[in-house]
């Protein structure tokens, strides 16, 4: 017996199967087990021998059980069944470390006491871990199972039925999950179970009336030694409180107290030892199961480290490899090879699963590698098809013809391809990726065919756009009853010929005849949606159109030369054909004409009479009961697809046209009763008549002065050269109250210009005076009143013309 640590262990059962029975009563000394009464616990393990038993006990519960040296070798550690209390589990908690099965130092055929000390464990035990290997479970002849079926068959024939926690640790777990594990050992359990020969008693008693099954996994303790302390720690959290309700220990009926401990347990190892024909299967089948593991497991970590292996895996991550199915390949067949001849010895089934497992495992491990190889070899493929397929069609060659060309080559470099990759043992399919690169260039053909489709669509489109949008604007500017038939025989020449072209372009990629019959007829329907979307862009725009004809036509004659209102213009009919051709363009313009049956449709006289008429109708009394043609949202008989402007926005469309064309109505009206005021500026007749009779007086008095004579012309041509400076006429023309106010601001410096004009030709005469010759002096003198006249006419005159120049400028610079 031996302490550290607070633990306290003792051998139990001796190499021979000798109770130890002074040590059990020392060992219950020790630990106060007598002062437990029924709270505590027994817990055992079993297992192959070095599986790692007594490392899982220490490092679960803190006990000091030896542990096998791996340097010196595989060989047997725990002899006989070794105790010890467990260190820091509540309640008291006692754990056995049971001798190993399938040692070799008992021999083949020495089996007895693995089976006795299994089948003990079982009868004290509330709690039996069975250590397993991970890849043992699903095999028949492993993982204590043949130990396990004989030990239930005896178990209910020499005691009474008892809950037992099975407590399945799976060691060295690998990547496959748990959830996955644990359902399959489970099954297997369930099978020994039943098929376990049962007395009457026990013929219908499930597996739960005497077992608790649970499973647990924890992964290897030499490769992940921290992964593996992490899962031990929390298994040891459930071994706490484990005779509690719902703890891990199972049934506790029949229990005996902890004083009687060492008479049950010696009791139960004599009837064990007094049953001579208990008959387990023979441990060959697992001591070859765990030797061919371990030279699986040595031929795999080797293939692993492998140099040649190493650089192969890094190369065809980067890019293709020339011949790497072959040297793969020998690399596997190599490794496979020494397995049989290390092998060659053991049971030749369990030989042959172990080379299996061993195969699959390499075949896993070499797979991403053959993988990225064969990816390198599709991508390649693909590259070189591409790059085939641009050059094709760039050097002019028919698409379908191309196509089928490069699809062909590009299939036969990746067979190719395949075949240098391809690993013999493994036979695994490429037909999958060969579909795959298949689908890739069939999906690449046709997104390049639908890519030069599209490009031809939309040149054609575009041509389209171009010959007809402009065209079909002019017509619609210049609406007349022709204009549809006009846009009508645009739209069929340019359909016509883009059809054609477009036809003749798609022959070129393969397409059947209905395919290119739909898109001829999205064409079409395309340049019929120009002229639609061009139509209606021009009918939002119909109130400018018709108030820029009319005033062409209102303010032009019909040699397109602007008029100037003399006053002899009949300014009412000149307004009313102007807007009858205004009438014209809104009936063009209501409603879309794209078909030759669409001229049925006479917008125009609906409009004249609903509009045109009105005004003439205006002063008359019209019935109630009249209706108004243009007071709904629809013509008659025409598509709502097909209108354009409807007969309400008509309407109101024609109330604003007018509304805003009568000013200029109204303009050309004033401005022809201004012109005919100023060409009536003389006085009437009888106001003439009265002058002369009234004025007789003063007419005598002149002719009696001549000299009078003199001063009114002289005033005359100044009266003449204020009204030409003045422009009376021209600013009367705007009406009155304009013209006052803007002659009253010119008023002022046009005399100051006159009075400056005259001080220089006085003077200019003066020097002139001044500086003639003497014989001037004797000259014929002439009469006063003539030269006055004669110089104040011609002085006048002249500066009336040099002030023509500044009539405009002197205005503005006042205004």
């Amino acid at each position: 017996m031996a302490s550290q640590d607070h633990c306290c262990s003792t051998q139990l059962l001796d190499g021979d199967g000798t109770m130890n029975v002074a040590g059990i009563e020392n060992f219950m000394k020790e630990v106060k087990l007598g002062e437990c009464g029924l709270s505590y616990a027994v817990v055992s393990i079993m297992g192959p021998q070095s599986s790692g038993k007594s490392t899982l006990l220490n490092s679960l519960f803190n006990t000091n059980f030896r542990e096998m040296d791996a340097f010196k070798g595989r060989s047997q550690t725990t002899k006989g069944i070794w105790m010890a209390k467990c260190v820091g589990i509540e309640p008291c908690t006692l754990v056995m470390d049971l001798e190993g099965t399938d040692g070799r130092e008992r021999g083949e055929d020495d089996t007895a006491f693995e089976k006795q000390s299994a089948l003990f464990a079982l009868a004290i035990s509330d709690i039996v871990l069975i250590n397993m290997w991970c890849h043992d479970i699903g095999r028949e002849q492993a993982a204590n199972k043949p130990l396990l079926k004989t030990v239930f068959q005896v178990m209910m024939r020499l005691f009474s039925p008892r809950k037992t926690t099975l407590l399945f640790v799976i060691r060295d777990k690998t990547k496959t999950p748990l959830e996955n594990l644990e359902p399959v050992l489970r099954e297997d359990i369930q099978k020994i179970w039943d098929s376990v020969p049962k007395p009457e008693a026990h013929k219908e008693t499930p597996l739960s009336d005497f077992f608790i099954v649970e499973v647990v996994a924890l992964s290897s303790f030499e490769e992940k030694e921290e992964q593996f302390k992490e899962q031990v720690a929390s298994l040891r959290k459930r071994f706490q409180h484990s005779i509690a309700p719902g703890g891990l220990a199972g049934d506790r009926r029949g229990v005996v107290p902890a004083s009687g401990f060492s008479f049950s347990a010696q009791e139960i190892w004599k009837i064990i030892k007094e049953n001579k024909d208990l008959d387990l299967p023979a441990h060959k089948v697992m001591v070859a199961t765990v030797r061919c593991e371990e030279i699986a497991n040595e031929k795999y970590d080797l293939l692993v480290s492998n140099k040649d292996w190493c650089e192969l895996k890094e190369a065809v991550q980067s890019g293709p490899i020339s011949g790497f199915g072959k040297n793969l390949n020998s690399l596997l067949t190599a490794c496979l090879s020494e397995y049989d001849a290390e092998a060659n010895y053991f049971d030749e089934g369990v030989r042959t699963a172990k080379q299996k497992q061993l195969q699959e495992k390499l075949l896993q491990l070499v797979q991403p590698a053959f993988q990225s190889a064969l990816g390198h070899v599709r991508s390649k493929a693909f590259d070189k098809f591409k790059a085939a397929f641009d050059k094709a069609l760039n050097g002019g060659e028919a698409f379908s013809s191309a196509a089928n060309t490069c699809v062909e080559s590009c299939m036969a470099k990746f067979d190719e391809g395949c075949a240098d990759v391809v690993i013999e043992i493994a036979d695994w399919d490429t037909s999958k990726v060969r579909e795959k690169l298949r689908r890739d260039v069939d999906a690449h053909v046709s997104s390049v065919r639908a890519s030069k489709i599209s490009e031809l669509v939309s040149s054609y489109e575009e041509k389209l756009k171009e010959a007809l949008s402009a065209p079909v604007e002019t017509l619609l500017d210049g609406a007349n009853n022709d204009t549809w038939s006009s846009i009508r025989k645009l739209l069929n020449r340019e359909t016509l010929s883009a059809v054609s072209g477009f036809s003749a372009e798609l022959d070129r990629y393969d397409m059947d005849e209905e395919t290119k019959k739909s898109m001829i007829v999205t064409l079409e329907d395309y340049a019929k949606g120009v002229i639609e979307a061009r139509a209606r862009e021009e009918a939002s725009r119909v109130l400018i159109r018709m108030k820029d004809r009319f005033m062409t036509l209102f303010s032009h004659d019909s040699d397109s030369m602007p008029r100037i209102w003399t006053g002899k213009e009949d300014i009412r009919a000149i307004t009313k054909s102007s807007r009858s051709e205004c009438l014209k363009l809104l009936s063009v313009m209501a409603v879309l004409r794209l078909a030759d049956a669409d001229d049925i449709y006479d917008i125009e006289k609906t409009l004249t009479v609903a509009l045109a008429d009105s005004s003439s109708d205006s002063g008359k009394d019209k019935s109630i009961t009249t209706l108004d043609p243009l007071a709904s949202s629809t013509w008659e008989q025409v598509p709502t697809s097909k209108t354009l402007i409807t007969p309400v926005q008509c309407k109101s469309l024609w109330k604003q046209f007018k509304t805003e064309t009568e000013y200029t109505v109204s303009q050309a009206i004033a401005a022809q009763e201004a012109n005919n005021r100023s060409n009536n500026w003389l006085p009437p007749p009888w106001a003439i008549v009265a002058l002369l009779i009234l004025g007789f007086n003063e007419f005598m008095t002149i002719l009696r002065n001549p000299l009078y004579i003199g001063v009114i012309f002289v005033g005359y041509l100044l009266l003449k050269s204020l009204w030409v400076q003045l422009d009376v006429a021209g600013e009367f023309q705007n009406g009155a109250l304009p013209g006052i106010i803007s002659l009253s601001s010119k008023f002022v410096p046009v005399i100051m210009n006159l009075v400056r004009k005259l001080a220089e030709e006085a003077q200019n005469a003066a020097a002139d005076d001044h500086s003639g010759n003497s014989s001037k002096r004797y000259e014929r003198p002439v009469p006063s009143g003539r030269v006055t006249s004669s110089s104040s006419s011609s002085r006048l005159t002249s500066l009336g013309n040099r002030t023509d120049s500044t009539e405009s400028i002197s205005p503005l610079k006042e205004e």
